[in-house]
């Protein structure tokens, strides 16, 4: 399971730190979320997501501020009796003086933020989104053609990067070439490159080229949503291929996306082929699918026979 540190919390998303974590406790985010504790205030612990970051707004601190003075500790110690990874106040308001020092007896790290806290959950829970991804290296080079997401996998040597080079000669971006990371966020799946090797492509017979330095900043984007996959693969005789568009899937983290397997040989321009994929993709992403139309002119042709 991913995790990051309460700190790359706090200095993504700008915040000040009011308390440190204790030395003997290193805090961890897990959970792409946060917790509002008012009804942990107001005394119901049978259900409390103790495992988020806690965000206490305008509200939360009104109602602590207005118990008593031997509930609010009572609550308080209880609250920092569960195992919670950090404290963000929101609204540019104080730490009370209670909550700071049972913060430090636990050694749980507090932070302040200047925004409202609606605006500052919005941006957290962006960035634990992203920053707590699944994620997963796999082989292929990843392309932005015509806004499509477009992953091409396939054996070595098949010819991913020339079919790759010949689309960014046509105009389209280059997100990855060999190595794409890729992230799930929500049920969508986005991909870019490895720091070491991006905006570069290998070529065989000619060897590590800068695609960026070639064809300028233009001809390359940082980070893609994938939308489909085309598998190459080298043409076998007798082998029947699909003709009629059928949805094959393939599943990545979790998510299936589609899947056209293309076979290669001499003298089939697979950068056509590849670019008519994908504005097919959209066609059909906006409910236009040309086997549906095919097969409604077919019965209505058939239809008038009868």
């Amino acid at each position: 399971m991913m995790s990051i540190s309460p700190e790359k919390l706090a200095s993504a998303t700008a915040l000040r730190t009011i308390s440190h974590a204790g030395k003997e406790k290193q805090p961890c985010i897990r959970m792409a979320d946060l917790c509002r504790p008012g009804l942990q205030f107001a005394g119901y612990f049978d259900i409390f997501a103790f495992e988020r970051p806690q965000v206490i707004g305008k509200t939360e601190m009104a109602y602590l501020d207005n118990l008593p003075e031997d509930v609010r500790c009572e609550r308080l110690e209880r609250y920092f009796s569960y195992d919670i990874p950090c404290i963000i106040i929101a609204r540019k308001m104080k730490c009370p003086p209670e909550l700071l020092r049972q913060a430090r007896k636990n050694g749980v790290p507090v932070y302040g933020s200047d925004e409202e806290t609606s605006l500052f959950s919005a941006k957290a829970i962006t960035y634990l989104s992203e920053a707590l991804a699944p994620r997963q290296t796999c082989h292929g080079v990843l392309l932005d053609v015509f806004g499509v997401g477009l992953m091409i996998t396939g054996e070595s040597g098949v010819g991913k990067s020339e079919c790759a080079l010949e689309l960014i000669k046509h105009g389209h971006q280059l997100v990855a070439d060999d190595v794409v990371d890729i992230s799930r966020v929500g049920r969508a799946l986005f991909g870019e490159s490895p720091e070491m090797v991006r905006d570069f492509m290998e070529l065989r017979g000619v060897g590590i080229v800068d695609i960026k330095a070639i064809f300028g900043i233009g001809s390359i984007v940082r980070r893609s949503r994938i939308d489909l996959v085309i598998h190459l693969e080298f043409w076998q005789e007798g082998k029947d291929y699909d003709r009629l568009g059928n949805k094959e899937k393939k599943e990545i983290l979790g998510v299936e996306l589609p899947l056209i397997e293309l076979p290669v040989r001499p003298g089939r321009s697979l950068a056509m082929v590849v670019e008519i994929a994908a504005r097919n993709w959209r066609l059909k992403a906006e409910g236009y699918d040309a086997v549906a139309e095919l097969d409604r002119r077919l019965k209505k042709h058939y239809t008038h026979q009868e």
